[in-house]
């Protein structure tokens, strides 16, 4: 368990520190690797949508059940959701239009939303919402738009707000210096820390605590990754971000 202070967490040693590579990859080649899945609608997330009448006309009817390893999910609405670095998730979307589900935003706007979360966002963050997408791609359910009003094509709902989040939480006990990036299910979130040493990505489970038992969200959290930047590169080649939190 993390120890809880005024601040976050207490500070971790950064990865980079046992693994010299990290330090090798600068952040203009991390920004490329992440626009490139970001703009792909095929890989902007972990998992992508793919017809099961096309995975049959394509692949033949056994195809199913021989790629049940592969197959996250059924809907009603005839698709099968599939880990996004499969096959027929490549072939499916090799014609779709590029580009993101929500176009990066300007500097004006990211300081506007600093000044609603009360802290300025590490400048690895900034470039990530300036440069590559206002969210909406990233592990998990996706990194959460910075700016509120943002609606995909398709849902009925807006994109989660990252401040519209973070204001919220602030009521509801966690620390203002935890920003929310993204839904890991259930009750899960990734959240970042903006002060501990890295800016480490916290995972919290916000079922976890209980405020009558004297807990805080601290108790909520089950693992810390090293930094914002290892949990990004870790997606953009390709990776899993849980591996780590559940030591696989």
């Amino acid at each position: 368990m993390i120890s809880p202070s005024d601040n976050g967490p207490a500070p971790l040693k950064p990865e980079s520190l046992d693994d010299p590579s990290v330090e090798e990859k600068n952040d203009d080649a991390l920004i490329e690797k992440l626009r490139a899945r970001a703009y792909d609608p095929g890989r902007r997330f972990d998992t992508a949508d793919v017809p099961m009448s096309w995975i049959s006309e394509h692949y033949g009817s056994a195809r199913l059940e021989q790629r049940r390893d592969v197959i996250r999910s059924y809907s009603s609405n005839g698709t099968v959701q599939l880990k996004s670095d499969v096959e027929e998730v490549t072939v499916y979307y090799s014609d779709a239009p590029r580009g993101p589900l929500f176009p990066p935003i300007a500097v004006a706007d990211v300081e506007e939303a600093e000044r609603r979360i009360g802290r300025r966002l590490p400048e690895l963050l900034r470039r990530v919402y300036t440069e590559v997408a206002n969210g909406g791609f990233g592990p998990d359910s996706g990194l959460a738009s910075l700016t509120d009003g943002n609606r995909a094509p398709g849902h009925l709902s807006d994109w989660p707000s990252v401040v519209s989040i973070h204001e919220r939480n602030r009521t509801r006990g966690v620390p203002s210096s935890w920003l929310h990036l993204a839904y890991g299910g259930c009750t899960m979130e990734w959240h970042l820390s903006l002060t501990a040493i890295g800016n480490p990505v916290l995972l919290y489970d916000a079922d976890g605590w209980v405020p009558s038992w004297g807990q805080d969200a601290h108790d909520g959290l089950s693992h810390a990754t090293a930094s914002l930047r290892i949990w990004l590169w870790t997606w953009a080649d390709g990776g899993d971000v849980w591996d780590k939190a559940l030591n696989r």
